[in-house]
């Protein structure tokens, strides 16, 4: 289903908001879409595990537990970073178009993404309101 006329000039309000907020981050996501990014995120995590092991292993054989220590953490936190960024990024199938008619949402996270985006054209709105007075 495609965008109203309200609703794409709201997305393209809040894209220049974000180019104008953070371009780095607008830039890196518009070049290499959201499945790559998500994807090099989660290489970084796996990367990070194993920097986690070497600190583990490091602190064994120079018998400071608080390098294993830290080394678990570092693990422990790059785990939990993969495995939600796995989860996060859309199948290979699936597109992040707005007008995409295949692989629709369940209606569970189809009422999370209009709470969402309620919340979203609610606070634009407060804030073309505050910057208007």
């Amino acid at each position: 289903m495609p965008l109203s006329e309200h609703e794409q000039r709201m997305l393209e309000q809040m894209e220049r908001a974000l180019y104008a907020e953070d371009p780095k981050f607008a830039t890196a996501l518009e070049g290499s879409g959201l499945r790559t990014y998500t994807r090099r995120r989660v290489y970084q995590a796996v990367a990070g595990f194993l920097v986690g092991i070497a600190l583990l292993m490091a602190g064994m054989v120079a018998q400071q537990i608080w390098i294993s220590v830290v080394g678990f953490l570092v693990m422990l936190g790059c785990a939990v970073l993969a495995v939600t960024g796995w989860r996060k990024a859309p199948k290979p199938g699936q597109q992040q178009a707005a007008g995409s008619a295949s692989g629709g949402p369940a209606p569970a996270q189809s009422r999370q993404r209009r709470s969402m985006m309620n919340r979203i054209e609610q606070r634009w709105q407060r804030r073309r309101d505050e910057q208007g007075q």
